[in-house]
C-alpha cells in the first residue's frame, strides 16, 4: 500500500472529515434537540457527551485507518480477520443511507430554484407534499418517478460521482476546500440577518434558557450523546476511511479535537440562526415560540419557506441563501459516505479506482431513483428511522465493545495516537470507551429495542409512524438487517491478491 492516495495538506483532511460531520442534521435536527431537552442546560449534558464519546471515538476511528491503511474493511481485517464483516457492515449501513441521503440534497437543490419567486406559495406544507412530491400512494407503493425530484436527483450524484472520480486529493479535497467556507459564509449571512429580524431575541431566548431540572433525566443525556454520536459520522466507515489517506506523520488527536469542536460550533451556529428565525415566525403570527418549533423535513421544507414567505425584504436571496446552504452541508456528507464503499469495493475486489465508482456509486444512484417516487417520502422515512438507529448506532456499540473488552487494543491504539500527537492520551480515553460510551450505547439500544422491537408488532399502530406491518418488515426491520447479512457475506470472499491485505506497511 505504499502507493495509496494522500490528502495533499493538514488542512484538506480536516475540511474532508468537517464536511462529513456537517450534515442536515446539523442544521434540522440539533436546535430542536437542544431546545427539547433543557435549551441551555441542554449543552452541559452535551459538552460532557462531545468530551467522553464524541472525541474519543473520533480519535480511535483516526487512528485504525491511520494505522491499518485501508478502508473500513480492510482496516479491521488487519486488526483482526475475524472482525473485517464489522467493517463491511458500517460500509453497507453508508451504502443505504447515500441511497436516500442524495434525493434529500435534489429537494434543497429544488428548493434553491424555488426560492428565486417564492414557488411554494403561502401553503407550504400542501406545496410540498402534494404539488412537488405528489405524495398520492398508500405506504408501500411507489407511483411514478416524480420529474420535479429526479432531475435535481440527477444533478446531485453527476456532481458527487464526478468528484470521487477524480480521486482523494484532486476530488474530494478541493470540493471540500470550497464547499465548507462558502457553507460557512453562507450560514453566516443568513445567521446575521436572522438576528436583525423583530422577534429573533424571543426565539434566543427560548433557545438558551435553561431548564435545570431536565439535567436529572437520564433521557436528556441518552439525548445528548446521541445527538453528538449521529452528528460525527461516527460508526459510518468514513472516519477509518479518511484517515487511512492521511500521510505517516499526522497529529491524529488534534484532528479529532479540531473535527469534534467545529461540528459543534456549526450545530450551535445553527441553533442560533433557525431560533433566531422560528422568534420572527412567532411573533409575525402573535403567537409563542414553542408553537412553531419543529425540527427535520418539516422544518427545512415546510417551516423554513413559511419563515421566508414573511421576511420584510429580499426574500428570494434568503431563501436562495438558506437552501444553497442545505445543498453544501448535503453534498460533502454524500461524498464522504459514498467514498466508504468506492474504496472498500476498490481494495476487496482489487478494481481500479474508476470502476468501483462507476459501480458502487452508479448501484446507489439507481437505487435512489426509489425515493424519487410519489409514495419515495414514505420508504424514506422507514429506512432512515431503522438504518439509523438500529444500524449506525448499534454497530457503534458493537465496535466500541468488540474493540476495548475483546480485542483489547485501546492500549496499542492510544501508543499509536500519543506517538504522533501533541495532545496525548491518559487513562480518561480508556475509560470513556472502555466504559462510559459501551454503558450509554447500550442503554439507548436498550431503549429502542423495548420501545420498538417488543411493539412493533402488537398492533398496526404499535409500529413506527403508524405504518403496516408487512411496510414496516421490509422498508425497515430487513433494510436493517440487510446491512449486517450483507456485510457478514462479503466478509467471506478472499481479498483479491492485488490489494495484499495481508501484507501491507503499517505506520508506526
Amino acid at each position: 500500500m505504499e502507493n495509496r492516495a494522500q490528502f495533499g495538506t493538514r488542512a484538506g483532511f480536516i475540511l474532508a472529515a468537517v464536511g462529513s460531520a456537517i450534515g442536515l442534521g446539523n442544521i434540522w435536527r440539533f436546535p430542536a434537540v437542544a431546545y427539547e431537552n433543557g435549551g441551555g442546560a441542554f449543552f452541559i449534558p452535551y459538552l460532557f457527551a462531545l468530551l467522553t464519546a464524541g472525541i474519543p471515538l473520533l480519535v480511535l476511528e483516526f487512528t485504525i485507518g491511520h494505522k491499518y491503511r485501508g478502508s473500513a474493511p480492510l482496516s479491521y481485517f488487519r486488526l483482526n480477520k475475524k472482525t473485517e464483516w464489522l467493517g463491511w457492515w458500517q460500509v453497507l449501513i453508508a451504502f443505504v443511507i447515500s441511497t436516500y441521503y442524495a434525493v434529500i440534497i435534489a429537494w434543497a437543490m429544488s428548493y434553491s430554484v424555488f426560492s428565486f419567486n417564492l414557488g411554494w406559495g403561502k401553503d407550504t406544507e400542501s406545496f410540498l407534499f402534494s404539488d412537488y412530491l405528489k405524495l398520492s400512494v398508500d405506504a408501500g407503493q411507489t407511483g411514478s418517478v416524480v420529474p420535479g425530484v429526479f432531475i435535481p436527483l440527477v444533478i446531485v450524484w453527476a456532481v458527487t460521482l464526478g468528484i470521487l472520480f477524480k480521486g482523494v486529493k484532486k476530488g474530494i479535497e478541493v470540493a471540500n476546500k470550497i464547499f465548507i467556507p462558502a457553507l460557512v459564509i453562507l450560514f453566516l449571512i443568513i445567521v446575521v440577518r436572522a438576528l436583525t429580524l423583530p422577534g429573533a431575541m424571543e426565539g434566543l431566548d427560548a433557545f438558551f434558557k435553561p431548564d435545570f431540572s431536565k439535567i436529572a433525566d437520564p433521557g436528556v443525556w441518552v439525548a445528548a450523546y446521541g445527538q453528538i454520536f449521529f452528528s460525527l459520522s461516527i460508526a459510518f466507515a468514513i472516519m477509518i476511511t479518511y484517515s487511512s489517506y492521511l500521510p505517516k506523520k499526522s497529529d491524529i488527536t488534534n484532528n479529532a479535537f479540531i473535527t469534534g469542536f467545529s461540528n459543534s460550533g456549526f450545530e450551535l451556529l445553527a441553533g442560533i440562526g433557525v431560533f433566531a428565525a422560528l422568534g420572527f415566525m412567532a411573533q409575525s403570527q402573535g403567537v409563542a415560540v414553542q408553537d412553531v418549533v419543529s425540527g427535520g423535513v418539516g422544518l427545512a421544507f415546510v417551516v423554513f419557506p413559511q419563515i421566508i414567505n414573511e421576511f420584510p425584504a429580499f426574500n428570494e436571496v434568503f431563501g436562495f441563501l438558506f437552501f444553497a446552504s442545505l445543498v453544501l452541508a448535503g453534498l460533502s456528507s454524500l461524498i464522504s459516505i459514498s467514498e466508504t464503499y468506492v474504496a472498500a469495493v476498490s481494495e476487496k475486489f482489487g478494481i481500479s479506482r474508476n470502476k468501483a465508482v462507476l459501480f458502487g456509486g452508479g448501484l446507489s444512484a439507481i437505487i435512489s431513483i426509489l425515493f424519487a417516487t410519489q409514495g419515495g417520502l414514505l420508504f424514506l422515512d422507514v429506512a432512515d428511522y431503522f438504518i439509523n438507529q438500529f444500524g449506525v448506532a448499534f454497530v457503534g456499540l458493537v465496535e466500541v465493545v468488540v474493540i476495548a473488552w475483546f480485542l483489547r487494543k485501546l492500549g496499542a491504539f492510544q501508543s499509536h495516537a500519543n506517538g504522533i500527537s501533541d495532545i496525548q492520551l491518559g487513562t480518561w480515553w480508556k475509560v470513556c470507551l472502555g466504559v462510559i460510551t459501551p454503558i450509554v450505547l447500550g442503554w439507548m439500544m436498550f431503549g429502542l429495542f423495548k420501545m420498538n422491537l417488543l411493539k412493533e408488532f402488537e398492533t398496526e399502530t404499535g409500529n413506527y409512524g403508524g405504518y403496516t406491518d408487512a411496510f414496516v418488515l421490509y422498508s425497515g426491520w430487513f433494510v436493517a438487517a440487510f446491512a449486517i447479512l450483507v456485510g457478514v457475506a462479503f466478509g467471506f470472499k478472499r481479498w483479491n491478491a492485488k490489494t495484499d491485505a495481508e501484507s501491507y506497511k503499517e505506520v508506526s
